[in-house]
């Protein structure tokens, strides 16, 4: 593989929309930024337009998606936007928010991706930093596994979804390896889902005043109910989804094969956490590759 430049966006990009657990009412820009920068959170909202950086570092424990937490900077369900940057290789981006939580839109990445698109990726003079995975390592928590590989070139993500006899979720799989074109084709508009049966708690909770079953791919005893799936292992493909969004909190670009099995987000974030670990605990820069 050889090593590719860093990426930012030639313009203003902007997404707008209510979040799914908080119900606000977001604007979320996302700004040009220099090299080495990295993709960074900043609350326009709170006093001081406190920041915090898309890192494992900052991850705070949270139900159903991945937030981060760095002092009075707080902001969640940032894992649809983290998979349109990572899939698209945008590395470089000033990622604004006038609240808490970033929109859940139809549940997917793909107003994210398109959002950024339009917004113009271009190349930078820097070269990305990578992480080479070169030994096997697993996790395994609670009935979940998750595992990371040596690969020959690339990312490649492997997800299995399987919720036990009886689900009226099936059993399915879906395994990419992630490139723009195919994140875009294939990835990006996976979407969230949830069980009929799960709404109705969601809501005594607060969650999802605004959503409608445009905006999640909701399962009723029969299958989809009032929309139709965009692909035959769409959940599988969310997952996936999911999992690259997460992982893009280690920093950089990672050379490995992932396998996951009935994993969700914490699973994610302790991968991410390993592979941030390595990064670190190599002498100099991380790995390139030539």
């Amino acid at each position: 593989m050889q090593q590719r430049h860093q990426q930012t966006i030639s313009r203003p990009a902007q997404v707008c929309g209510y979040g799914l657990f908080t119900n606000a009412e977001v604007k979320v820009n996302f700004l040009p930024a220099a090299e080495n920068h990295g993709i960074v959170f900043q609350r326009t909202d709170l006093p001081g337009q406190p920041t915090v950086p898309a890192l494992s570092d900052w991850i705070a424990p949270e139900e159903r998606r991945t937030k981060l937490v760095r002092g009075e900077a707080s902001v969640e369900m940032i894992e649809h936007a983290m998979a349109a940057l990572a899939g698209l290789q945008i590395d470089n981006c000033l990622v604004q928010v006038n609240g808490p939580e970033l929109p859940g839109c139809d549940g997917s990445s793909l107003p994210y991706a398109a959002a950024l698109l339009d917004g113009e990726p271009v190349l930078q003079n820097a070269l990305r930093e990578v992480q080479i995975i070169r030994q096997f390592h697993q996790l395994e928590l609670e009935s979940a596994e998750l595992e990371i590989k040596p690969a020959t070139d690339a990312l490649r993500i492997r997800y299995e979804l399987d919720y036990g006899e009886g689900s009226v979720i099936p059993c399915q799989s879906a395994e990419f390896e992630i490139t723009p074109e195919i994140f875009v084709t294939k990835i990006a508009s996976a979407r969230t889902f949830v069980l009929e049966q799960e709404i109705a708690y969601l809501r005594s909770r607060g969650y999802g005043q605004h959503v409608t079953a445009g905006d999640l791919l909701v399962y009723g005893p029969h299958g989809p109910v009032g929309s139709e799936l965009r692909a035959r292992n769409e959940c599988a493909r969310h997952k996936l989804l999911d999992c690259l969004g997460d992982l893009a909190l280690c920093g950089c670009d990672v050379i490995g094969s992932v396998r996951a099995c009935r994993s969700g987000h914490r699973h994610n974030h302790a991968l991410a956490r390993y592979v941030r670990s390595l990064k670190q605990s190599e002498s100099g820069p991380v790995a390139r590759v030539a």
